[in-house]
């Protein structure tokens, strides 16, 4: 649009200038040139013309260009707020819910979050992005909340416990309090952490988990877990409308390098070559998602009746043993696997029951395991060869 104008502006300016000229007695419309003093004249403004041109090319050439999004009529477009939308899951619940043509706003104080994550909608007249902590109240008109804002890793929720539980519990008693204000409906991202170290394999949702409660993982376990409670009680005392997802290990791109996860460990690992390393035996059991068949899942728990707590993972088990050998594998290499003392409170076995997403969201996974990891190895692999800032590592919305 700033181009268009600037473009129209020269080109009227070109005009009244040979106008004016031609008034003169300097230039005549024949082209028939009446001087070298005007041939110099007409010369010179043919070069700066051109030069002005070359420059508005080059302007609209690296103007942004958008991801095309459906349009949506007044009455079926949302407006949406995604607490913790910079992070790993919630830049690619972005993605999909611009493409789905929503109003999008990202609220994330970028404690693990990243802005590159969702650097590619900034200037979208559907998007909008708020630098904003929500231990401090948020005051904005949206439909619905998707309140994914936490760290998640255990690395990042122990390097500031205090920060962790203040952000699952201040945090959430504000959005469910804007979500009461705004009579919208709030989507709290949960945990199957909320299962501790499970007694009852798989977990199904009525499991009311085994969490150690002053444990080293506690400010993230009981975090998510009073969470919960109180979307519960507003749902009860305010009638405050909350779908809750108990979300299982999820991977892929825009996962943070550096986050602690087992994905992210090994594959970082055996690209470099380092020793893969596997705390305890390996023998503990992981069952893992890729983020797209996440993202699917939230969308539909959002926009569905149910109310009760929802297992969103993939029931596929392996011990954590044979996924070091599955990703050693998959990237090549001579990566030797070692053994170190098992963390502590580390769950012994993790695996979903997702009967109520299969009755009723008509949900399960949908990406083969392999797939997944070579999209992930992919983009770390691409990370780790750019060497300077222009080199992106961008997946495009969509894509994945």
């Amino acid at each position: 649009m700033k181009s268009r104008l600037l473009r129209d502006v020269l080109f009227t300016g070109f005009i009244v200038a040979i106008f004016v000229m031609v008034f003169l007695g300097k230039l005549s419309f024949s082209g028939i040139v009446r001087d070298k003093r005007s041939e110099d004249v007409n010369s010179k403004i043919l070069t700066e013309f051109k030069a002005l041109n070359e420059r508005l090319k080059n302007i609209e050439e690296r103007k942004k260009i958008y991801a095309e999004v459906k349009f949506l009529t007044y009455k079926d477009r949302k407006r949406i707020l995604i607490t913790g939308g910079a992070g790993f899951v919630g830049s690619h619940l972005v993605d999909q819910l611009m493409l789905d043509g929503h109003e999008v706003t990202v609220a994330d104080n970028f404690f693990t979050g990243r802005r590159r994550n969702i650097e590619h909608w900034i200037g979208h007249e559907n998007f909008e992005l708020i630098h904003h902590d929500i231990i401090n109240p948020l005051y904005i008109e949206v439909d619905q909340i998707y309140h994914l804002a936490s760290p998640a890793s255990p690395p990042n929720y122990m390097y500031n416990p205090i920060k962790t539980i203040k952000t699952n519990t201040i945090g959430t008693i504000n959005m469910l309090g804007l979500a009461k204000r705004v009579r919208g409906r709030l989507l709290l991202a949960s945990t199957s952490e909320v299962y501790g170290d499970p007694e009852v394999h798989p977990q199904p949702e009525e499991y009311w988990g085994h969490v150690n409660p002053i444990g080293p993982r506690a400010c993230y376990d009981e975090g998510k877990r009073v969470a919960e409670t109180m979307c519960f009680a507003y749902a009860k005392q305010e009638k405050t409308e909350v779908r809750v997802a108990r979300i299982f290990n999820t991977f892929g791109p825009r996962m943070h390098m550096n986050d602690g996860r087992v994905v992210s460990n090994f594959i970082l690992q055996s690209l470099q070559n380092q020793s893969i390393t596997v705390y305890g035996q390996g023998d503990q059991t992981r069952s893992f998602q890729y983020v797209t068949d996440l993202v699917s899942g939230l969308i539909k728990l959002m926009n569905s009746n149910y109310t009760l707590p929802i297992n969103l993972g993939n029931p596929e088990e392996h011990t954590i043993l044979e996924f070091a050998k599955l990703i050693k594998e998959q990237v090549g290499g001579s990566s030797p696997i070692i053994k170190k003392p098992a963390m502590q409170d580390d769950p012994s076995r993790r695996k979903p029951d997702i009967t109520r997403a299969r009755t009723y969201l008509n949900w399960e996974p949908k990406v083969q395991l392999l797939d997944g990891l070579q999209k992930t190895i992919d983009y770390f692999h691409n990370e780790l060869s750019r060497s300077k800032h222009s080199e992106r590592n961008f997946h495009p919305p969509g894509s994945l």
